[in-house]
């Protein structure tokens, strides 16, 4: 079973597991192919089909490269369709769900001289007690999406403007209020992302998924 990472930092975890958040784009990052190392070549995207990112090398081949053909470079989505995928969760984090007086027994208790008991990038699928199922997948660039989209992935309404409930805690309530759904999700890409992600506008996989439970 493949695992999944929700920011924990911007409340994306918790949006997750209540359910407010049922969409996640990931980038898909540029790709480059060296023609014999005569110099690097960024490929645009020129399709999606069968489930996976096409593009055709052969319009990109240098007039003087010895290459006659070169076959469709395919990259395949990191989730397919149908997918179980396991919500990954810190084993401490995990405890403190499940036992709330913490103290008490219980399995994970094994697992505190573990680098997944405070980080979760070393959690184990299997151990997971939340998974997903991937039900959608789609292929656009960032700047692509809807308003509705940008509250399936974890904007709120808030009164009279759009928030995330992760950046109004951690940076608390001063310019973190926004008029549209997509600033406040273009807010949010720039902070998980890196500051420009969205100016940017890279072309990224859209998960749709729903909680299983």
């Amino acid at each position: 079973m493949n695992r999944i990472m929700f920011s924990d930092k911007y409340g994306l975890t918790d949006a997750v597991l209540a359910r407010r958040k049922t969409m996640t784009r990931r980038i898909i990052p540029p790709i480059e192919i060296d023609w014999n190392r005569r110099g690097k070549v960024t490929l645009p995207i020129s399709g999606y089909k069968h489930g996976a990112l096409w593009m055709d090398c052969r319009q990109f081949l240098p007039d003087s490269s010895p290459v006659d053909y070169v076959a469709p470079q395919k990259y395949q989505p990191h989730y397919p369709v149908g997918e179980e995928v396991a919500i990954a969760q810190s084993y401490r984090n995990i405890i403190a769900a499940i036992t709330p007086s913490f103290g008490s027994p219980h399995a994970y208790d094994d697992l505190r001289d573990k680098p997944g008991w405070n980080n979760k990038m070393f959690v184990r699928a299997d151990l997971m007690e939340e998974t997903i199922r991937i039900t959608d997948i789609q292929l656009q660039r960032l700047q692509s999406i809807s308003d509705e989209d940008c509250m399936k992935e974890g904007v709120e309404k808030w009164i009279d403007c759009y928030i995330v409930s992760g950046i109004m805690e951690n940076q608390g309530k001063n310019n973190v209020c926004f008029d549209t759904p997509r600033e406040a999700f273009a807010a949010l890409i720039d902070r998980i992302s890196g500051k420009g992600t969205w100016q940017r506008n890279p072309w990224v996989y859209v998960y749709t998924f729903e909680l299983l439970r």
